[in-house]
């Protein structure tokens, strides 16, 4: 592998795990290339579950249907088959930039958190950018989890432990839902965060040190949030940037970042503001590691690590 992947990577003080080189020597995008929308959406759909955890019989998915503020919502549900109810529940919002991102694109990621935290996931297929700009995703996302706590009984899961998480953009929805629902009568009890956006307003330091050639590039970043926001004040709104809203009372939080990662710094620095407003917060930091990695844990050693890392967090919030 190193013969193919070239001599070690060392930024910042960290050197790329030589799997992740690897992976990109051999698979990497051209470097500062843009696709186009139709084209992001397919590769997420065809390579998210490339190097995933494979699919178990022991987890049953079905698909399930929200009501939105604007239609229908579609959801997927993985319940494992031995699981004591009213059970424990992780609310999942898929990454893609609010751009790509599906169901599918996850599916497996979402299968692995049902079977090892025991616990019912229930993935949300909210809305897209460019068709459906902010705040359409964001209504989606608390529309979804305010009604998963409404149809507990239906559902057969213990609206005390409801938890929300997702991966980039979908961590971006995670925390904002955990700041738009933090006093309804059941809002989330934890928030799970992996290699989370949540300032579109400005770039920190980490986009100066890896601004191309690590996956998540600095150039689909700002394609990115030109196809989601309607207008660049959109950035300010904390719907959009989660770190600018107020995080006093909101659901304890594990913040997962990678270290070669244009948005490292974001996710570190917001796991300081909760801290500071007193909310519990686990921040780890995978320093060999690209965005994303859960859609890759079940074939690079390090990923595997911190997806295990993920699964002893959640189980012990949903305990």
């Amino acid at each position: 592998m190193r013969l193919v992947a070239g001599p070690p990577v060392v930024i910042d003080g960290q050197t790329l795990d030589l799997q992740v080189q690897y992976v990109i020597k051999l698979v990497g995008a051209k470097e500062g290339a843009l696709p186009s929308v139709e084209e992001s959406r397919r590769e997420a759909d065809e390579q998210g579950g490339w190097l995933s955890h494979p699919a178990s019989a022991e987890v049953i998915s079905s698909p399930l249907q929200f009501s939105g503020p604007n239609g229908p919502i579609e959801a997927r549900a993985y319940r494992p088959k031995q699981l004591t109810v009213p059970a424990p529940v992780l609310v999942f919002y898929h990454g893609g930039g609010h751009v790509a991102g599906s169901l599918q694109s996850h599916d497996l990621p979402c299968r692995r958190l049902a079977l090892k935290a025991e616990c019912i996931v229930i993935a949300v297929d909210y809305r897209l950018a460019p068709e459906h700009r902010f705040p359409a995703g964001v209504n989606d996302g608390v529309a979804a989890f305010r009604e998963i706590v409404n149809r507990a009984k239906e559902l057969d899961i213990d609206p005390r432990r409801v938890a929300v998480g997702g991966d980039s953009a979908g961590g971006n929805l995670a925390a904002v839902v955990a700041q738009q629902t933090r006093d309804d009568e059941y809002p989330p009890c934890y928030q799970l965060l992996w290699v989370p956006w949540l300032d579109m307003s400005s770039q920190r330091r980490s986009y100066e040190l890896f601004p191309l050639g690590f996956f998540l590039e600095k150039p689909k970043m700002e394609w990115y949030t030109d196809l989601y926001l309607n207008a660049p004040s959109d950035a300010l709104d904390p719907r959009a940037s989660p770190i600018l809203g107020d995080v006093k009372g909101v659901a304890p939080a594990a913040i997962l970042v990678a270290g070669f990662d244009p948005l490292r710094d974001e996710g570190e620095e917001y796991a300081r503001l909760l801290e500071k407003a007193g909310v519990p917060v686990v921040l780890k930091r995978y320093s060999g590691l690209v965005h994303p990695f859960i859609n890759v844990a079940g074939c690079i050693g390090a990923a595997s690590d911190a997806f295990d890392d993920a699964i002893r967090l959640l189980r012990a919030a949903l305990s």
